[in-house]
């Protein structure tokens, strides 16, 4: 008997299907990079462009995110897609083929945010600081585009032809890279602002107490700093 696990549904999210695979932290990494995407459009827009100490930790900011979706994106890139392709049909195989095409497209986009940010911790540009406002908005808009595109499609994919077993082997290339410098900074990323019912699905899961500890740890530096890079916006 096949076993249906079931699956969270965020803030933001397009789909949860149902199937034998847990997706949960699947999940969890997209409403970060939702969130943070919509704090970056919002701090662009908001924070003075002579405050060049608040454009720093942006950019400091900046490369948490890029790093966490970097990771995401290369254990895609070589595990997963490649591993779906091997039992795809023509209709699955186009998918796949249009979530590679979908990071190419955005990765240059994300670039050019990072080089915004960059420039104006350095420079009080106002043509710089609404050329990237654009830049974010784009960013924004075609990563979610691409976030949705995955969970209404290419998780439903998973869930028809993987088992959990096969997903937690596939999962390990996630893993590969995930530096204990990373682990600080993406536990605590994940766990900022998380409803506590995904807060608790991710302490039960194997590791669990580890979660819990690094985020114990790290938990309240990182809000601070939250605090610091977005104090420009509302409710942030």
């Amino acid at each position: 008997m096949t076993t249906t696990t079931t699956q969270l549904l965020l803030p933001g999210q397009a789909a949860a299907h149902p199937g034998p695979v847990d997706m949960n932290i699947m999940y969890v990494m997209h409403r970060g990079f939702r969130r943070d995407l919509d704090l970056f459009t919002a701090a662009a827009r908001a924070t003075p462009v002579e405050d060049r100490g608040t454009w720093r930790r942006l950019a400091e900011r900046w490369g948490v995110f890029a790093a966490i979706l970097h990771n995401h994106h290369e254990g895609e890139d070589t595990a997963l897609w490649p591993f779906l392709m091997e039992r795809a049909d023509e209709d699955d195989r186009a998918t796949l083929e249009a979530m590679e095409a979908e990071h190419a497209e955005i990765d240059p986009i994300l670039t050019a945010c990072a080089a915004g940010l960059e420039h104006l911790a350095g420079h009080a540009d106002a043509d710089a600081q609404r050329a990237l406002v654009v830049r974010l908005t784009a960013a924004r808009e075609r990563l979610g585009a691409h976030l949705a595109h995955e969970e209404s499609d290419a998780i439903a994919l998973i869930q028809r032809v993987m088992t959990q077993e096969e997903w937690e082997e596939v999962d390990q290339a996630f893993k590969e890279h995930l530096t204990p410098r990373l682990l600080l900074q993406i536990v605590p990323w994940g766990l900022s602002g998380l409803p506590d019912e995904a807060t608790q699905w991710l302490y039960s899961q194997p590791g669990g107490a580890v979660y819990r500890l690094v985020g114990a740890l790290t938990r309240r530096g990182f809000a601070r700093r939250e605090r610091l890079a977005f104090r420009h916006v509302p409710d942030a």
